[in-house]
């Protein structure tokens, strides 16, 4: 399949990244990539950027090296809630957003918990893709996380970072043939996103590609292959069809 785009990136904004926006945008270029987001982590995370931060995106240009940016956040769930640390009123200013649980975040929670927190996050209408659902310390209910995926219009994620052999996330693979199977089963479209931290990793979906092509897992549902289908999931282009 041929991704020409990645939606799952950070810069040295992050704390823990170590490539600038223009690095960033150049390697995607280098890969042939169309689209990339720029998802830094949003203000709990140890080391990120503050409120301030995203609130200030609107002067950066959207467009460099030949490919269309969309700026956002990876959104922290802080709870079994849904809720997320960022306000309504800075999430409806971002292009793409994605929220994702991280141990410095949230605690771990039984299934029914971690199931919870998702779909409550799902139903806000500024949440447009969950992150990496795929370790086991957040046991997750697959097939209620698909439906709820459907239910309100949100992609899940293939975290290829998550799939890597130096990743810390546990059982990776094993959850992700869980999501993508029920995926599958329910006609769901999910998104390869590469988690980079730095501008060589921009587009490495090298890891996702392979489980995916073991999967037999049907291209129309993965929509890296068309940034027209991305644009009915993002809040940039979500909001202005509304």
């Amino acid at each position: 399949m041929n991704y020409i785009l990645d939606t799952h990136s950070h810069t040295l904004a992050s704390g823990h990244s170590y490539s600038t926006i223009r690095e960033m945008a150049l390697a995607a270029a280098e890969r042939g990539l169309e689209l990339l987001g720029i998802t830094e982590h949003a203000p709990k995370m140890p080391g990120s950027c503050h409120e301030l931060y995203f609130s200030n995106l609107r002067v950066v240009q959207r467009n460099m090296c030949g490919v269309e940016l969309l700026l956002g956040a990876e959104l922290n769930i802080l709870d079994f809630n849904g809720r997320v640390d960022l306000p309504q009123s800075a999430l409806e200013k971002l292009d793409i957003t994605i929220a994702s649980m991280h141990p410095p975040c949230i605690r771990f929670g039984t299934k029914e918990q971690n199931t919870a927190a998702y779909l409550k996050a799902m139903e806000n209408p500024f949440i447009n893709i969950i992150g990496h659902p795929d370790d086991t310390r957040y046991p997750v209910d697959f097939e209620a996380l698909v439906l709820g995926a459907k239910e309100h219009h949100v992609l899940l994620e293939l975290n290829d970072t998550s799939l890597s052999p130096n990743s810390s996330r546990r059982d990776p693979i094993e959850n992700d043939i869980r999501m993508l199977e029920a995926c599958r089963r329910y006609n769901v479209p999910i998104v390869v996103g590469s988690d980079a931290h730095i501008d060589s990793a921009v587009g490495n979906h090298e890891f996702a590609e392979k489980l995916l092509s073991e999967m037999d897992f049907p291209e129309e549902l993965v929509v890296n292959r068309s940034v027209e289908e991305l644009k009915s999931f993002v809040n940039k282009y979500k909001i202005s069809r509304l």
